[in-house]
């Protein structure tokens, strides 16, 4: 599968991810390419500097990892990132809401997509489909898409699992197709990669990026 840096968010989101890391990412994700970089929001805006205005499209994450802040706290930590100089936002929606049949859930994605719009950047909402059954999932995407979603993400990358192609599978027989899907958690190599692009992942969040184009070249003609 060529091109396939043009799918991957290279990506560094754990919690010891230092300076020097950071800016590794950042010019990594400029050397190959990339189409995004996802790095935590106390980094957004060192990384805005490095990537300048020509780079790939910077990502951070709001309510992370667990969701079920309070809209307002998430729409601050957007407001945050938007100052800072993200282009997307990954937020992780209110599953404890939507487990309890709730409709804030639906509420929760709405506003903070109406935030992102108002200032033409993306939301992408992160569903965590390890915690969730198939009818929840295709019922996630549903909400999710009605809620005024850009893309719907499959993991934060610290549930039980992460992106799996069946998954992905059913998400874009549920989504409209305006709608895209980020697959992310556990891609490591580009077989698994091209898997996931192949059920209809848009995206892939990974930090395994460098890696992964450097078996697609290995392997490709």
């Amino acid at each position: 599968m060529k091109n396939i840096n043009r799918f991957i968010e290279h990506t560094i989101l754990k919690p010891d991810a230092n300076q020097k890391e950071i800016e590794k990412i950042v010019a990594e994700g400029i050397k190959h390419q990339f189409i995004g970089v996802c790095v935590p929001p106390f980094w957004v805006k060192s990384a805005r500097k490095l990537i300048g205005n020509e780079g790939p499209q910077l990502v951070t994450i709001a309510g992370f990892p667990f969701g079920y802040n309070q809209t307002e706290i998430k729409m601050a930590e957007i407001g945050q990132a938007l100052e800072d100089g993200a282009d997307e936002v990954d937020i992780v929606w209110n599953l404890s809401a939507f487990k309890s049949g709730m409709p804030w859930a639906k509420i929760d994605i709405a506003r903070c997509a109406g935030l992102l719009h108002d200032h033409h950047r993306i939301l992408k909402v992160i569903i965590e489909t390890a915690c969730l059954s198939d009818d929840e999932i295709s019922q996630a995407c549903e909400i999710c898409s009605d809620a005024g979603a850009d893309f719907v993400k499959t993991s934060t990358g610290f549930a039980s699992s992460g992106a799996k192609v069946e998954h992905v599978r059913l998400m874009r027989s549920v989504l409209p197709s305006h709608i895209g899907i980020k697959a992310a958690g556990g891609i490591r190599d580009y077989e698994t990669a091209a898997d996931l692009i192949r059920a209809g992942a848009d995206r892939l969040g990974t930090s395994s990026g460098v890696g992964i184009i450097q078996m697609a070249n290995s392997i490709l003609p």
